[in-house]
């Protein structure tokens, strides 16, 4: 049970809970994350309604904007407000209308939960083709394991509920500087890309840890961040590999203590 002075983290609450064990049911209180509608509109029109946990939502918002095509840099980015109303949460993303080369505006979405699918109108709105990455640092696997020993010690929501993403900034070195934790591995990319653009940091010079599968979608967005190396924990997809491969990410899976595999560009691991 938590300790009743120590409040819980930014993103989590806690809620009364019936635990049965061997028959015995004791009252006690859980940690959870919380999760909320945040209805992302730009220029003061809705565009997606996402599930994500509620904190960094300004980074969250930056990231999302540049990964989901709305804008073509961080620098057509005028401003962010987030407004708490009854039903959940409301970002209005002000951009400078400029639209990235060789997009349209397509009609709004009807709605997008935190797959990222949902509310597609198109195939080309899920499967995205990012142009080719830069060349990228070369990365050690003593980088790697170093990186994510610093990752398990840097997630403050999943150490008090267990159940959350994060997304890591590491420098080649494997030294981390920005870690986001969300219930949407996504989400928390989308938050890493975000504090990463506004912090103006080079991503052609690190890579990123991620505690989720390397889905399709997630080297997208690390391809189109700019990204050249993803570090994942667990497995990739195929359409995640073929993906990579293409826009010349290198993508690495299963990383644990001691080993991992390098599905595409293995040039950049020494």
């Amino acid at each position: 049970m938590r300790s009743p002075d120590r409040p819980p983290p930014a993103g989590c609450a806690t809620r009364p809970v019936l635990r049965y064990e061997r028959g015995q049911a004791t009252e006690d209180d859980d940690r959870l994350a919380e999760e909320v509608p945040v209805a992302m509109h730009f220029d003061g029109r809705p565009f997606a309604v996402m599930m994500a946990t509620p904190c960094d939502l300004e980074d969250f918002a930056r990231g999302f904007a540049l990964t989901e095509g709305r804008v073509a840099s961080i620098d057509d980015i005028v401003s962010v407000e987030v407004s708490e109303v009854l039903e959940g949460i409301t970002v209005d993303v002000r951009t400078a209308g400029n639209t990235p080369s060789g997009e349209t505006r397509r009609g709004e979405l009807p709605g997008r939960s935190g797959c990222g699918i949902c509310g597609s109108r198109e195939l080309e709105d899920v499967v995205r083709h990012p142009g080719p990455v830069g060349s990228g640092p070369t990365v050690t696997p003593a980088a790697i394991e170093h990186a994510l020993q610093l990752l398990r010690a840097s997630q403050p929501i999943n150490a008090f509920t267990g159940s959350v993403h994060a997304a890591a900034w590491a420098l080649p070195d494997g030294t981390l500087i920005h870690v986001r934790e969300d219930v949407g591995r996504h989400n928390a990319l989308d938050k890493l890309i975000g504090v990463l653009l506004t912090s103006r940091v080079d991503t052609n010079e690190g890579f990123v840890a991620i505690t989720s599968r390397a889905s399709y979608e997630m080297v997208t967005k690390a391809a189109v961040a700019g990204i050249t190396v993803v570090v994942a924990i667990s497995a990739p997809t195929a359409l995640a590999v073929h993906l990579a491969a293409d826009c010349g990410v290198t993508l690495v899976g299963f990383a644990r203590p001691g080993r991992f595999n390098v599905y595409t560009r293995p040039q950049r691991i020494v």
